[in-house]
């Protein structure tokens, strides 16, 4: 049951690696997108893209959090008591990124709408960057089964630090492919060829960091390494295909086509990393089953996670059907 719930807490990560990473990289690509000027018709794709469903993915932190807490106490509570400084700061961010997305649109005033823009740019970029640390830290061993591990070098470390990049670089990629295919659907030719360049950057520099990360995570934390390179190597595999696949998809194929490779590429990536990981919830040192709640909230809370996800996934289908189409706003 632990397993299972286990199971459910990680595709919870998932949806919200690929969904809420893509709102993401939509703000990087606002972020590097130039002055006023040079910057204005892709700004305004990113705006058209986001606008409805950017805070509707966030559903998908709050179903993991709820998830942890309730499911794997144990683990929550050493999380939050030694990754507190990446986890504020990444929730400061979520926050300042909301905040300058919709302000954007209500200030007037010129320096207003930079400021707030600027917000919502940079927001996007340390949020993603902040949950890949705890990621890694997670992952690295560096998270005291007890709690209260150390505020600094938890996060602050190779794997952490390779984790935040690359989250970085996938969300950016992700978004890119996304914002190419919508530029396409809509017939914005300019748009598609920007995106598209943007797409191949963001492939290469998460392939490069990627294999160079190989490295790193050897000397840092070899039970990772040992784990991705067995049992999570099918994944990375299929993850470099369907990241390869979606760049070749983006010009010839249906964009829903190029969107699924892209969100392929980056699903496997973190599925990876829970199968290299298995069967333990924090490094090498905490099984899912010691940290598991007792049998009977796990039951109650497999439950009520059946409840939201069959309410919530209809609703999420519906309203990304709604947008692709055009008709959310009649």
């Amino acid at each position: 049951m632990s397993t299972f719930a286990a199971v459910v807490l990680f595709i919870g990560v998932i949806a919200y690696a690929v969904l809420g990473g893509a709102d993401y990289g939509a703000g990087f690509w606002d972020l590097t997108a130039g002055g006023a000027r040079r910057g204005r018709a892709p700004r305004h794709l990113i705006d058209l893209v986001l606008a409805p469903v950017w805070e509707a993915n966030h559903v998908w932190l709050i179903f993991c959090l709820v998830m942890l807490w309730t499911g794997f106490p144990a683990a929550f509570a050493a999380i939050t008591t030694t990754l507190y400084v990446p986890l504020g700061l990444a929730a400061l961010g979520v926050v300042t990124r909301g905040s300058g997305f919709a302000f954007r649109k209500a200030f007037t005033a010129t320096e207003h709408q930079r400021a707030a823009g600027a917000a919502f740019a940079f927001s996007s970029v340390l949020t993603p960057f902040f949950l890949g640390t705890v990621a890694g830290g997670i992952a690295s061993g560096r998270v005291p089964a007890t709690g209260g591990g150390d505020p600094l070098y938890s996060w602050l470390n190779p794997t952490s630090l390779l984790g935040g990049v690359l989250a970085v670089l996938v969300c950016a990629f992700v978004a890119a492919v996304f914002l190419t295919a919508e530029a396409r659907r809509r017939g914005y030719h300019g748009l598609r060829r920007y995106f598209a360049r943007r797409a191949r950057i963001g492939a290469l520099a998460a392939g490069v960091v990627a294999v160079a990360g190989i490295g790193v995570l050897y000397v840092d934390s070899p039970h990772l390494t040992h784990g991705l390179l067995t049992r999570g190597l099918p994944l990375m595999i299929i993850s470099a295909v369907c990241g390869l696949g979606s760049l070749t998809l983006l010009r010839h194929a249906p964009p829903r086509v190029a969107q699924a490779s892209a969100v392929g590429a980056a699903a496997t990536v973190v599925a990876g990393w829970g199968v290299a990981q298995y069967p333990y919830l924090l490094g090498n040192h905490l099984t899912i089953a010691q940290a598991a709640a007792p049998a009977p909230t796990l039951w109650a809370l497999t439950v009520v996670a059946a409840a939201a996800l069959a309410l919530v996934v209809p609703s999420l289908a519906l309203l990304f059907a709604l947008h692709q189409t055009g008709d959310l706003g009649a």
